[in-house]
């Protein structure tokens, strides 16, 4: 399978065709969250027990970290019809995650912190994969690791890098303090220190609800650990497990990115699954510009409610700060907002990538090297673009485009939502990688979007490759 699904990428594949004007309208279902599932499927590894996920998003992340799970032992069977999945690991038949799925997500890393408390052999995984939107160094994931007893080398390897650790006198806790309040860095801790002799606190914790969603699923998995309101994370060590059956939180990326297509093609949208504690700050931002929602019980209704207006400032951060992956779509948004806003991202330096296709498309917006905001964070005085203003409202114009990343991916089908005229965007395996049967979705609302495949191109003009500015 990942073999299949790795060579869909390298290949030229179908492309998305999107005429904008029309309103979205109607109802959809957010699903399982990308960012959740893949770190449970990581989780189960830790016990030879029985572990059911409902609610399981079929998207490429998933297809990937499922094959790296039956790598080393898993035997997993996944429903996607229903989206329930059955995982067991009764024992390992390798920790050695081979050189073909380096660079294809960014999962392999938190291998280490499940495997080290399983298995008292060599781990050995590729380096960290997954969208180029920035370096995402795991200097904070090993320097952890080592706190609590594990010897971590980098090693070249067939051209490319590998880690390869062990904890051949076990791992013992211990009191970490995070530099950064890096998610994957808490969850590979998390996961080493939960078969760790002893306690282990963890400071400066990340706290997005994805690593409460896996919080929840080790305590049922049988750990003991408590999470504080002041970002620690504190776990005792145990090796007694039980079955567990744990239904995933739904995508407030996906959820969102749906509500913001709503409002900007003037529409109105039910988001089933929607939950309003996991976008209380994406909500208060949407609520100044004068968008429109409703909550409801079983999810968020999003609509246009009149002219929406510019003049904000908006900081990306950790969580419950505004979410990094929530502001390439709201830009767009911004795009059709009266007046100039100003977006600081603080999370990823090279997240403005896709800002000069949207210039392309007749966006007004300017990218700056500073800190334009209210706190200086770690790209101030460097050479990135991690602030922009937009200048609205403006119209757009439809373009032939090249997905670069996920995110943006996203942003790129909702520009095309917006703008005059039709889109041609290639790269759609980002898309797939995070985005449930996106296209279905969004034609199921009212989108004129279609998915042409390959043998269906020799009528369609081929998109020209447009690459992303590199920061100076």
């Amino acid at each position: 399978m990942l073999e299949r699904y790795l060579a869909k990428e390298k290949r030229p594949m179908e492309l998305l065709k999107i005429t904008g004007g029309n309103p979205l309208r109607g109802q959809v279902t957010a699903g399982g969250a990308k960012n959740a599932i893949t770190k449970l499927l990581v989780a189960s590894l830790l016990s030879d027990k029985k572990v059911v996920f409902y609610n399981v998003p079929n998207i490429g992340e998933v297809e990937i970290t499922v094959e790296l799970c039956r790598e080393i032992g898993s035997q997993i069977h996944w429903d996607r019809e229903t989206g329930v999945m059955e995982v067991v690991t009764k024992e390992l038949k390798t920790s050695y995650i081979p050189q073909r799925f380096s660079g294809s997500n960014r999962i392999p890393i938190l291998m280490i912190g499940a495997l080290l408390g399983r298995t008292e052999d060599d781990i050995i995984v590729p380096t960290v994969g997954g969208c180029a939107i920035g370096k995402r160094p795991v200097d904070f994931h090993i320097e952890a690791l080592k706190l609590l007893g594990a010897t971590i080398e980098y090693r070249e390897m067939k051209k490319e890098g590998a880690y390869l650790a062990h904890a051949h006198n076990g791992l013992k806790g211990t009191t970490i303090t995070l530099p950064y309040p890096s998610v994957g860095a808490t969850e590979n801790t998390v996961l080493a220190a939960i078969t760790a002799r002893g306690i282990t606190v963890i400071k400066n914790a990340a706290i997005e609800p994805e690593v409460v969603d896996l919080i929840l699923f080790l305590q049922k998995l049988g750990a003991i650990i408590t999470l504080d309101v002041d970002r620690t994370i504190r776990i005792q060590g145990t090796r007694r497990f039980y079955e567990v059956e744990h239904t995933v939180i739904p995508d407030r990326i996906v959820a969102a990115s749906l509500g913001m297509a709503a409002i900007s093609t003037k529409g109105r949208v039910f988001v089933e699954g929607a939950q309003h504690l996991h976008m209380v700050t994406f909500l208060n931002k949407l609520r100044e510009i004068g968008g429109g929602f409703d909550i409801k019980h079983n999810g968020i209704e999003f609509f246009y409610d009149g002219p929406i207006q510019g003049g904000i400032h908006l900081e990306t951060d950790v969580h419950p700060g505004f979410m990094t992956d929530w502001q390439q779509p709201f830009v767009v948004l911004l795009t059709q907002a009266t007046g100039s806003s100003v977006v600081h991202e603080t999370v990823y330096e090279n997240r403005f990538g896709y800002a000069e296709t949207l210039v392309e498309m007749g966006a007004d917006i300017a990218q700056f090297r500073s800190c334009l905001g209210c706190k200086l964070c770690r790209f101030n005085s460097q050479s990135f673009n991690h602030s922009v203003v937009i200048r609205g409202a403006t119209p757009l114009i439809g373009k032939d485009i090249t997905i670069p990343d996920l995110r943006a991916g996203f942003a790129y089908v909702m520009a095309a939502m917006i703008a005059s005229g039709t889109s041609r965007l290639t790269g759609t395996n980002f898309l797939d990688r995070g985005y449930e049967n996106l296209v279905n979705k969004l034609s199921h609302l009212g989108a004129d979007i279609h998915r042409i495949m390959p043998e269906e191109q020799k009528t369609e003009r081929v998109p020209i490759e447009l690459t992303c500015p590199v920061p100076a």
